[in-house]
C-alpha cells in the first residue's frame, strides 16, 4: 500500500520547479539586472551574495521581453520561507518601473485622474508590519536608480481631516533616501495636484481606502462591528484573520471621504502572502482591489461572489461555469505554501499563470531544527519560562567556551506564538513577573497605531547599527521576548538575534505551522522550533498528528 503523505489534504503538492537548476543564473549580474539596481542589491546583500532558487528562476522567467501575443505577466513565485521571494519579484518590478518612466511619464501627464496619488506598481501584503518593512527593503533597492516608494498603510489613520505640509515637505519625503523608511504621511486636501508614484505598499482594505474614498464601507463595518459585539468571549476567534491588524474603527456615519489615489497608471501589482490574501477571510478585498484597478484602466473583470468561489470545487467546476479572469497589468502572486484552494483558484480563474516552486516548497529550511517538548501537567507558563531559561543557559555556555573578551552575555531573542490574544496577554504577564520583559502583540494592541513598527524595535530585521549600551543584554530590562499571535508569522523578516520560536498552542494547520516556524532559520542562518504538546493523555492523539506532520516539512 502506498504511503501517504500527511500534508496532501492542505497543500498543493504537485507545482514543479519551472526550470531545473542547470538553466538557472548562479550570481546577479548586470545584464539582465541595470546597472544602479546590481549596486543597490550589492550593498543590501554583499558582493558575494548568490541568488537562492526562486530569485534565480525570477531571474530568468520575468525580465524576458513579452512574447508576441503577450501583454501583461502572469506568474505565482513559491519557495519556502526565508528563501528571499521579496527580492524575486522586487528585481523585475523595480527594473521595468525604472526602464518605463519616461514613456510613462506622458501618460501621468495626460490621461491620469489629478487625484493626489498615481502608482504605476501596487505592493499588497496582509498587515502594516509587513508593508512598512517591504516599503523600506523597496527604497534600499530602488535608491540609487531614484524610484519613488512610498507605505500607504497606516493602523492610525486620523478621523478628522487630513492636513500635512505643503508639496515641497511631500516632495521631500518621496526623494529624501535617507529619510525613516517607514514614514507615512497624509495627503493634504490644500494640495490635491497629481503626484505621480512609482511604487506603493498596503493592505488592500487600505488601498481600496485610498481610492474610494475614506468611509466608503461604513455600513458593512457597522454591520461587524455589531457582530463583534454579540460575540461571548468563549467564542474568542483566533487573532490571524486581521488584514488591518485588528484596529477596527468606530462605525461611519454617513458620509465618505474623497478618493486620494487613482489606479490608471497602475502596470504592476503584487499580491504577497498571496496564500493569505486569497484565504477566504481576505479574499474578498484582495479581489475587488484587483477589480477596481482593471476597470481603471479600461478593462473591467468580474468580480466573483465569495459564496460562488467557496462552493466551487474541482469536481464541480466546467468550462460553461468559470469565466478565467484576466487582469490588464502584469499579476504577480507569492506564497511560502500553495493550500488546495489557492491553487484551485488559480488553476479555475488563472489558467495561462505561470508557477515557479522552489525545490523545497513546504518544507522548513534545512538550517532550522525541530524539537518536540512535552507539558509536565503543571502550569504551562511555567513550562514556557524553563525552556525560555533553558536556552539562555546554553547561550551562558557558549559564551564561556568562545569568549575573548568579560563583555556581557549576549543572550538569545525568542519568538513565542499562541492562538489566542488572550493567552498572549496572560503569558507575557506571567513571565514579565517572573523578571522576563516582554513585548506583547495582538492585533488591537495600541503599539501598533503609530504608523510604524518601533513596537518592534530590538526584533525585526535592521540595517541599522546593534544597540549597545548598559541593560541591552539583561532580559529584565530589555525585552528578549516576543509574544504574539500568527498576526506576525507571514512574511516579516526577523533579526538573525531570533535563533528559537516556540509554538505553544498547536497550529490550526500546516500552513500556520510553516510561517510560525519560518521566522527563525532566514537567509541561511541556524534556528530551532520548539513545538509544545501533550505527551500523554487527553490531546496526546492530537500531538502525535502534528509531530507526523511536522517530520513530513522536515524531510
Amino acid at each position: 500500500m502506498p504511503q501517504v503523505n500527511p500534508l496532501e489534504e492542505e497543500f498543493d503538492l504537485s507545482a514543479p520547479a519551472a526550470s531545473s537548476s542547470k538553466d538557472l543564473p548562479t550570481r546577479f549580474s548586470s545584464p539582465p539586472l541595470m546597472p544602479g539596481l546590481l549596486q543597490s542589491l550589492q550593498e543590501t546583500l554583499g558582493k558575494e551574495a548568490k541568488p537562492t532558487a526562486i530569485q534565480a528562476s525570477s531571474m530568468k522567467h520575468l525580465f524576458k521581453e513579452h512574447a508576441e501575443g503577450e501583454k501583461y505577466k502572469e506568474f505565482l513565485l513559491a519557495s519556502e520561507t526565508g528563501s528571499g521571494k521579496s527580492i524575486a519579484y522586487l528585481l523585475p518590478v523595480l527594473q521595468d518601473l525604472k526602464r518605463t518612466e519616461h514613456e510613462q511619464s506622458d501618460a501621468v501627464t495626460h490621461h491620469s485622474s489629478r487625484k493626489p496619488l498615481n502608482p504605476r506598481a501596487l505592493v499588497l501584503a496582509p498587515t502594516h508590519e509587513l508593508t512598512r518593512q517591504l516599503a523600506s527593503f523597496a527604497k534600499n533597492l530602488s535608491h540609487v536608480i531614484k524610484l519613488r516608494v512610498m507605505c500607504a498603510s497606516k493602523a492610525n489613520t486620523p478621523s478628522t481631516a487630513k492636513s500635512s505640509g505643503t508639496a515641497s515637505k511631500m516632495k521631500g519625503k518621496f526623494e529624501d533616501a535617507g529619510a525613516a523608511s517607514d514614514a507615512e504621511f497624509v495627503i493634504s486636501k490644500t494640495s490635491r495636484g497629481s503626484r505621480p508614484v512609482d511604487l506603493l505598499v498596503g493592505t488592500p482594505m487600505k488601498l481600496l481606502e485610498m481610492e474610494r474614498g475614506r468611509g466608503w464601507n461604513w455600513e458593512e463595518r457597522a454591520r461587524e462591528r455589531a457582530m463583534r459585539i454579540g460575540k461571548t468571549k468563549s467564542e474568542e476567534p483566533e487573532d490571524v484573520k486581521e488584514e488591518d491588524g485588528g484596529n477596527k474603527e468606530s462605525p461611519r456615519e454617513f458620509w465618505v471621504d474623497e478618493p486620494e489615489m487613482g489606479l490608471e497608471n497602475v502596470q504592476w501589482v503584487i499580491v504577497d502572502e498571496a496564500d493569505v490574501l486569497f484565504d477566504p477571510d481576505f479574499q474578498e478585498s484582495t479581489r475587488m482591489l484587483l477589480a477596481d484597478i482593471a476597470a481603471a484602466r479600461g478593462s473591467p473583470v468580474p468580480v466573483i461572489p465569495s459564496s460562488a468561489l467557496s462552493s466551487t470545487s474541482d469536481s464541480e467546476a466546467t468550462a460553461a461555469s468559470i469565466q478565467s479572469i484576466s487582469y490588464p497589468f502584469n499579476f504577480v502572486l507569492t506564497s511560502a505554501t500553495i493550500p488546495t484552494s489557492l491553487a484551485t483558484y488559480l488553476s479555475n480563474y488563472h489558467p495561462s499563470l505561470t508557477r515557479l516552486a522552489s525545490p523545497r516548497l513546504h518544507h522548513l529550511p534545512p538550517t532550522l531544527r525541530t524539537e518536540h517538548a512535552s507539558w509536565t501537567g503543571g502550569n504551562k507558563n511555567s513550562d514556557i519560562e524553563r525552556r525560555i531559561r533553558r536556552v539562555w543557559a546554553e547561550d551562558a555556555l557558549v559564551h564561556s567556551k568562545t569568549a575573548t573578551d568579560p563583555g556581557p552575555i549576549k543572550l538569545s531573542k525568542l519568538l513565542v506564538f499562541c492562538n489566542k490574544r488572550s493567552k498572549v496577554e496572560q503569558l507575557a504577564a506571567f513571565l514579565d513577573g517572573r523578571g522576563i520583559k516582554c513585548v506583547a502583540l495582538t492585533g488591537g494592541a495600541e503599539a501598533r497605531k503609530r504608523g510604524s513598527n518601533h513596537h518592534l524595535d530590538g526584533f525585526l530585521k535592521t540595517g541599522g547599527p546593534v544597540p549597545t549600551g548598559p541593560g541591552v543584554c539583561d532580559p529584565a530590562q530589555t525585552p528578549h521576548v516576543l509574544v504574539t499571535t500568527s498576526l506576525l508569522s507571514r512574511g516579516l523578516d526577523f533579526s538573525p538575534m531570533i535563533k528559537h520560536v516556540f509554538i505553544v498552542d498547536e497550529p490550526r494547520n500546516m500552513i500556520d505551522f510553516l510561517h510560525r516556524a519560518g521566522r527563525a532559520g532566514r537567509a541561511g542562518e541556524a534556528g530551532k522550533v520548539v513545538v509544545f504538546g501533550r505527551a500523554k493523555g487527553r490531546g496526546s492523539g492530537r500531538t502525535e498528528e502534528v509531530k507526523q506532520k511536522v517530520r513530513a516539512v522536515t524531510r
